[in-house]
């Protein structure tokens, strides 16, 4: 979950690696460093912290240099300090690597390098590896390329890696398995990250290495690929970027949260663009119509994801029951391959990830593809790792999400989801023509409703106001949102670290109604359509025991609000479609609180973008 940058090339490297690392923070930011070799000398600062740290530590090292490594970190082995932040150096002090990703057999491969007379001064798996291929490359009298080659297939594990030698100071040495690898193709020069958010205003080109893939970069050559395993070539194929410099930067707002909280209006629609056909009546998804008899013919779906994708998968699980009469199963896709899980055949695994990377989200797909299920993919990154492992899918067009807290991927990935149901029904028969028709001209009004929700932003923070010194908070919701109220509760956590649950409304007397009491605010999602009876009851439970109640309803509701202490409206909507609505004011809300405790919103802590281990 690290971020990497590497240059080599003309222009100074300095100012690229820096500006990179910033684009990548939201991978991990607990630590940073960077190499650079000015045609003589290597010259490194790391530091525990922030970018920005090292940036100011940097100005202790002479800056230029054409060549160069960065690396921001999210700590597995070894805490946050100067000494664990890469890049890591060999014994020799000629190789220097940086990596994103676990060996877990580091500790084997420790013990018999420091038999051999290495010598350890972090306590990371990184530093492990770089001597490893120091050690393969003096046993073997090999060349850098060669000798990282065989250092890989002795380990056991993920990585993304940069490696450099200063005795072939004209070549970096990459390779990935498990961790996403991005190359940046200029005119002499190339660029070397995690994504290609760091290089995007350099070049359109980029190659993303596959899994057990590795490549020299060397300058006035040709890029050349060869696989890990056997060492034959493999042809690079090179894509044109469709991301922009202005999708990753703020544009005035305070948070890249917040500005992603208020983009979701457009991304919504970009999501349906050219797929809803409302006045014609016609869902129209590539991977869902050349798969569609997989789809139909399937007895059971299993959907696979983790955090907020998670929930999204919940939300997909009301719709497509309701809708096309499937059996779905939702599944944390941390757990799903360790209970040897039935999988059949005639199984459709759909794997949800926003950046398309997320390491136990991969290794639910290769199961269910061992086990000869079809699986289908709904992820955000153009080019990542789910969209290349899955047999079909679809891609969210949210757009690049920096904020670690999730937004707009949410609604992004039910908008796809709430799509693939409608078709099903459509091709099955389980939705009448008046239905379907009313369902897709309601989803195409969504992008308007969610603006107008959006307009309860004061009304938020205004109630943010008030309980944002509250140690404890609930989140109640029933049918389909409550997978809107653990959404809403998982924000809560992770920006503003209040602990937070979230619960069906029927739920709360088996158990936290314990909790409440005059001291506790319990924000419920009591929209018109849906059990609007049973949560006004529970409503009602909550009050007679002096709970402080935040209620999301119905504009024009006057029930809920009579009982509620605070209130807070959003437009009218089916009850299928209404958790793209009720999401925005707990998003609104969670920010608020944060930025009010003084919590960095867009990283906070502990957490990391994309979870590329497990």
């Amino acid at each position: 979950m690290c971020g990497i940058v590497g240059y080599i090339g003309y222009r100074e490297a300095f100012p690229i690696i820096i500006k990179g690392l910033k684009r990548l923070e939201y991978r991990g930011y607990d630590s940073a460093g960077l190499m650079l070799y000015d045609g003589e000398n290597l010259k490194s600062a790391k530091t525990k912290g922030k970018v920005s740290d090292l940036e100011e530590k940097a100005k202790e090292i002479t800056q230029n240099g054409t060549i160069g490594m960065g690396h921001t970190r999210w700590a597995t082995h070894g805490v946050p300090n100067d000494t664990n932040s890469h890049p890591h150096v060999s014994n020799s002090g000629d190789l220097v690597i940086i990596h994103n990703g676990i060996i877990e057999n580091y500790a084997p491969l420790k013990k018999e390098l420091i038999n051999r007379g290495y010598v350890f001064h972090s306590d990371t798996d990184t530093e492990v590896l770089v001597n490893l291929i120091e050690e393969v490359q003096k046993k073997e009298g090999l060349k850098l390329g060669k000798a990282v080659q065989m250092a890989l297939n002795q380990v056991v594990g993920a990585y993304a890696i940069c490696v450099f030698d200063k005795k072939k100071p004209d070549e970096i040495i990459v390779a990935r398995l498990g961790s996403p690898l991005a190359i940046g193709v200029g005119v002499d020069e190339f660029f070397i990250a995690s994504d290609a958010s760091p290089f995007i205003e350099y070049t359109s080109n980029a190659i993303y290495l596959e899994d057990e893939e590795m490549a020299v970069v060397r300058l006035g050559k040709p890029l050349k690929i060869r696989k890990i395993k056997d060492d034959s070539l493999v042809n690079p194929h090179i894509q044109e970027l469709k991301m922009n410099l202005e999708q990753i930067e703020k544009g005035g707002y305070d948070h890249f949260m917040l500005k992603e909280i208020y983009e979701q209006p457009s991304v919504i629609k970009d999501t349906y663009r050219g797929r809803l056909l409302a006045n014609q009546g016609i869902i129209q998804m590539a991977g869902v119509e050349d798969n569609l008899e997989k789809f139909l013919k399937a007895e059971r779906i299993i959907i696979v994801a983790c955090g907020t994708s998670w929930h999204a998968g919940l939300v997909a699980e009301y719709i497509i029951e309701e809708f096309a009469r499937i059996s779905v199963e939702v599944e944390y896709a941390s757990e799903f391959r360790y209970r040897n899980p039935i999988i059949n055949t005639n199984d459709v695994v759909i794997a949800i990830s926003q950046s398309g990377e997320t390491a136990d989200t991969l290794a639910a797909i290769k199961l269910a593809k061992d086990k000869g299920a079809f699986v289908f993919g709904v992820c955000n990154v153009v080019g990542s790792s789910i969209s290349r492992e899955t047999h079909a899918g679809a891609y969210t067009h949210a757009g690049p999400e920096i904020g670690v807290a999730s937004t707009k991927a949410f609604t992004t990935q039910i908008t796809v989801l709430t799509m693939l149901a409608l078709r099903l029904a459509k091709a099955k028969g389980t939705l009448s023509n008046s239905e379907f028709h009313r369902y897709l001209q309601e989803l195409e009004t969504i992008p308007q409703k969610v603006t107008e929700a959006l307009a309860t932003n004061d009304k938020a923070k205004e109630i943010a106001a008030i309980f944002k010194d509250a140690p404890n908070c609930l989140y109640l919701g029933r049918g389909y949102n409550f997978p809107v109220a653990l959404e809403g509760a998982l924000k809560l956590k992770e920006i503003s670290y209040i602990h937070a649950e979230g619960y069906p409304a029927a739920e709360m007397k088996h158990g936290p109604i314990a909790l409440i009491d005059e001291h506790m605010p319990v924000v419920v999602i009591a929209p018109i359509q849906g059990h609007y009876d049973k949560i006004v009851s529970n409503i009602q439970e909550i009050k007679s025991r002096s709970g402080k109640i935040i209620a999301v309803v119905t504009k024009g509701d006057t029930q809920v609000r009579e009982l509620a202490d605070y209130v807070i409206e959003i437009p009218d909507t089916s009850d299928a479609l209404s958790p793209l609505l009720t999401t925005i004011p707990l998003q609104l809300l969670s920010y608020h609180i944060a930025v009010m405790r003084n919590c960095n919103v867009d990283q906070p802590r502990n957490l990391a973008k994309s979870v590329t281990v497990e």
